[in-house]
């Protein structure tokens, strides 16, 4: 008898080891948006992650820098600004590995200057100047001779009804959207326009959580790698998954977004230095932060090599 307690002691005791609570409790994702297609490979890691979705408005700044959560997704123009603020936020891997903002005009503009002496709305966001104003002067164009509206986030619904000319939005997602509306909208991509090949859509965590749980945060990166390649390979699984999550029987918008996405996933998550400085320069140089981010701190480049 005594023997058999033993035994189960040691039993108990490995398995303790082998699911030490570091390595195997998942990591909590916090969603920048509404799920959509550009979280996919977060939908697809499996159960290395736990995903939490944003309330009332985007607060998942707000939860990874007070260690509430250990990884966000994040626009990295966002994660500039909040940098430039003094929110000490590393991002550790590329989800988008390409621009996406552009400016989609109503079919008679031909080209971004042709926007002088029209309007065009904005959502209220110190981006969309800065890329109408980037967009616009690329093609020769004076912004100041553009007559600029805050709509908040009704571009769809004020470019069908022809109540602005323009908007400043993600071609990916509004930009597919207006096209699923039978809009024959022009769009003009930032990328086309001046705009290095930066990553768009970045996943962050906060310094100090990076320091603190670093093996877990590699282990999830690891996981949405996975799920990416899992995206690549079943892309009809990933528009139901994403279609559920965002409780949508759009279907075919969940589709058609998710075939925009699929060819600008950011390959193995990985981060490139070298396009990372030329993005500093170039958020620099349109205004949208007032001091050149420090790429060596606002990025870790060991997680992803």
């Amino acid at each position: 008898m005594r023997r058999l307690v033993v035994l189960l002691t040691l039993l108990v005791a490995v398995a303790g080891c082998g699911s030490d609570e570091s390595g195997s409790r998942p990591v909590t994702v916090a969603l920048d948006f509404v799920p959509n297609p550009v979280h996919a490979p977060i939908y697809l890691a499996g159960d290395a992650v736990r995903i939490q979705t944003p309330g009332t408005g985007p607060d998942g700044l707000k939860l990874v820098t007070s260690g509430k959560v250990e990884l966000g997704v994040l626009d990295i123009h966002d994660l500039a600004i909040a940098r430039e603020q003094g929110s000490d936020v590393v991002a550790v891997a590329a989800l988008v590995g390409r621009p996406l903002a552009a400016l989609v005009a109503q079919p008679d503009v031909k080209r971004p200057r042709e926007l002088e002496g029209r309007t065009v709305g904005v959502s209220g966001l110190p981006s969309d100047p800065a890329f109408l104003k980037a967009i616009v002067e690329h093609d020769g164009g004076n912004v100041e001779k553009i007559e600029q509206v805050t709509i908040g986030f009704n571009a769809v619904a004020r470019l069908l009804t022809e109540r602005v000319d323009a908007v400043p939005v993600f071609w990916h997602a509004e930009g597919v959207a207006l096209k699923q509306r039978g809009l024959d909208a022009n769009e003009f991509r930032v990328e086309d326009y001046g705009a290095p090949p930066y990553p768009e859509v970045v996943l962050f965590t906060s310094r100090a959580t990076l320091e603190r749980e670093r093996d877990r945060i590699k282990g999830a990166l690891d996981a949405i790698a996975r799920g990416l390649e899992a995206v690549r390979a079943r892309p009809d699984e990933a528009v139901d998954v994403i279609a559920d999550a965002a409780e949508t029987d759009d279907r075919a918008l969940v589709q058609a977004q998710t075939d925009a996405v699929l060819p600008i996933f950011a390959d193995g998550l990985r981060l490139d230095r070298d396009v990372l400085e030329q993005w500093a320069d170039f958020d620099v140089a349109i205004g949208l932060v007032g001091r050149r981010p420090d790429v060596a701190r606002a990025f870790d480049f060991t997680l992803r090599p």
